[in-house]
């Protein structure tokens, strides 16, 4: 089975609330979501999400590296993978959605060619998949009624995002410990620096608040801040912009920088590259976690089955299409509340994204 050709569409997906963290605040997102055709009637589906301010990526640079690497892939036999994935990541710096994408709608072939789901040929179901849901930046009151909203959805586990001035944020998250019975993680994306980020954490265990974890407290470079931070505090304290490829998660592995990383497919390049990941946490014996940009059902169906298939991913942050208005795509995951769903069908479980 060979690929014969690469193609893309763009869809804007309206949000059914504003999403807002330290970085952005949006109420739509564009995602490009992309189909590898072969010489049989399998097709592979995928998508990337432009996330300028954290990947560097945008619509016109996705299209612009995904033409390329039509041109590198075309008339590849899907059963060289291996050498299908080589090509794929060294063939274009960086475009790390771009390259996510290709990546993981081969990955949806792979499995479709031997009739299976893709957790399946990733290690099989080791376990359930249940998402905490984020509470977006806004006022205590705001994000108090937000988080009592997702709890009586079914929701335990909430992602607070705060990141803004640490006074205020204790305010945020003392309302919301005090008001929903829920277990909290908090989200700074790279809001705070070290200090106040070890003043957050030290208020919330005086006050009696359990953390199960902070996320990217400081700038992504700040490794050394990273490391300061963790020594500092009780918490975990998890990476997520720091950790894009697998040699960042070498690089905070061998400097004891932090408890556990976020592995987002938008960030590493894909499955091929996340496995890589997954590896070195699991040899340095740290927890992983499993994350998504704002994305459709189409490319976190590809992080899902990834997380229902390593046992070394423990935390899962797959709530971006309980925000969509919208689903582009036919089949794959679906939510029960907390718990995702994953279809018997062949791959992602996609029959088509033509909706």
């Amino acid at each position: 089975m060979n690929i014969t050709d690469i193609t893309t569409r763009q869809v804007t997906i309206p949000l059914n609330r504003t999403f807002k963290t330290a970085l952005r605040s949006v109420d739509q997102f564009t995602n490009i979501l992309v189909t590898v055709h072969t010489d049989s009637s399998l097709l592979g589906f995928g998508g990337a999400a432009p996330t300028a301010v954290i990947t560097g990526e945008t619509t016109e640079s996705i299209t612009g590296a995904i033409d390329h690497l039509r041109s590198q892939l075309t008339g590849m036999e899907l059963s060289r993978s291996e050498t299908i994935f080589q090509r794929l990541n060294r063939c274009l710096v960086g475009n790390y959605s771009a390259k996510a994408a290709v990546d993981m709608a081969i990955w949806d072939l792979l499995a479709k060619r031997h009739g299976i789901p893709l957790y399946q040929l990733l290690g099989g179901m080791i376990r359930e998949v249940e998402t905490d849901i984020t509470v977006s930046l806004d006022s205590p009151e705001k994000m108090v009624a937000e988080g009592l909203e997702h709890r009586e959805r079914g929701f335990t586990t909430l992602k607070i995002k705060v990141g803004g001035d640490p006074k205020e944020d204790i305010q945020r998250l003392a309302s919301i410990a005090g008001t929903v019975d829920a277990r909290l993680r908090i989200d700074a994306n790279q809001g705070w620096n070290a200090k106040q980020a070890v003043a957050v954490g030290r208020e919330m265990a005086r006050l009696g608040i359990d953390l199960d974890l902070m996320e990217q407290p400081v700038p992504a470079g700040d490794y050394a801040g990273l490391r300061w931070v963790r020594e500092r505090l009780d918490c975990p304290v998890y990476a997520d912009e720091s950790v894009f490829t697998a040699e960042d998660a070498l690089r905070l592995v061998r400097m004891a920088a932090v408890d556990g990383l976020n592995i987002k497919l938008m960030k590493c390049g894909g499955i091929y590259n996340a496995l890589k990941i997954c590896a070195i946490a699991e040899s340095a014996g740290i927890p992983c976690m499993i994350g998504s940009m704002m994305e459709s059902q189409v490319s976190v169906a590809a992080a899902a089955h990834l997380a229902a298939s390593r046992t070394i991913i423990q935390r899962f942050d797959l709530d971006a299409p309980l925000f969509c208005s919208i689903n582009p795509a036919l089949g794959g995951i679906s939510y029960r509340g907390a718990r995702v769903l994953f279809a018997d069908s062949p791959g992602l479980g996609i029959e088509r994204i033509d909706q």
